[in-house]
């Protein structure tokens, strides 16, 4: 897996590339996919910063690896699939939220530390969709405060099929997924070591390169229309004695104000 070997797309100036690539491992039967994720880190940063929060490290560097598991599975599934993990540890009480669209090649997320539900044990929850079908849930209990740990528990028990992940450098991430006839006995027995020097001891065919971006898509006029239903069923209650109305999007905690009167304006023929 030198780095020399593999083809760097374009710099675009709008927002940072994750380049993910895709390999099939001959003769074991199994895709390897990599990425190193600091592009996407930055841009998660500079969100951050955007909103004024900064999180305590021990927290961030699990959202940071969610995020990296969750991304390096969506360049494994096919083009027209979208996933969102939420990875819930009871102790500490933390809440994990990254989801990812292959369709528009992004990926979003958010942890949450207050007013998170007790509920008895550490919980990986998957909801899978694709081209518009019915979203196909997943729930897992597992025991690790690792996200990779808790994914691979996910593969095991949901996906019917391991994988591993593995930190080839501090922000280089690997995924290792059992393909048909794969050598599980091979798969079971990989360790840091043996990521390392892959490229060296199997033969890896680069089947395809997939990039991401960090990219939420909400906006006003979408959070307005989240609304809209209670609007019209009970604006009172919604709105109360208050003209305005503060709320976070809750895919990636962008702040929006919305004011009664817009609301009414949006009830309008």
């Amino acid at each position: 897996m030198s780095q020399d070997s593999i083809p760097m797309m374009p710099a675009d100036d709008s927002a940072s590339v994750l380049e993910v690539r895709c390999y099939f491992v001959r003769e074991r039967n199994a895709l390897l996919v990599r990425a190193d994720f600091e592009p996407l880190y930055v841009d998660y940063y500079l969100h951050q910063g955007s909103l004024g929060v900064q999180h305590a490290p021990y927290h961030d560097g699990l959202f940071k690896e969610a995020l990296a598991a969750l991304t390096l599975h969506c360049a494994s599934r096919p083009r027209n699939e979208a996933a969102a993990w939420t990875v819930h540890f009871q102790q500490p009480r933390l809440n994990l939220f990254v989801t990812g669209d292959n369709t528009t090649g992004t990926v979003v997320g958010q942890l949450f530390t207050e007013n998170v539900k007790d509920v008895g044990r550490n919980l990986f929850l998957c909801d899978q969709t694709r081209d518009g079908q019915p979203v196909r849930r997943s729930s897992v209990d597992f025991d690790s405060l690792q996200p990779f740990k808790a994914a691979e528990r996910y593969y095991e028990q949901s996906e019917q099929r391991p994988a591993r992940f593995f930190a080839h450098a501090e922000e280089d991430f690997v995924m290792v997924s059992a393909q048909p006839q794969c050598d599980l006995s091979w798969l079971r027995s990989l360790d840091d070591e043996a990521i390392r020097v892959l490229d060296r001891t199997e033969q890896l065919s680069l089947l395809e390169i997939r990039t991401y971006r960090w990219h939420c898509g909400c906006t006003q006029a979408r959070m307005m229309a989240a609304l809209r239903p209670v609007m019209m069923s009970d604006p009172d209650g919604l709105f109360g004695d208050e003209a305005t109305l503060r709320m976070r999007c809750p895919r990636c905690g962008q702040k929006f104000v919305i004011t009664r009167e817009s609301m009414e304006a949006c009830l309008e023929p």
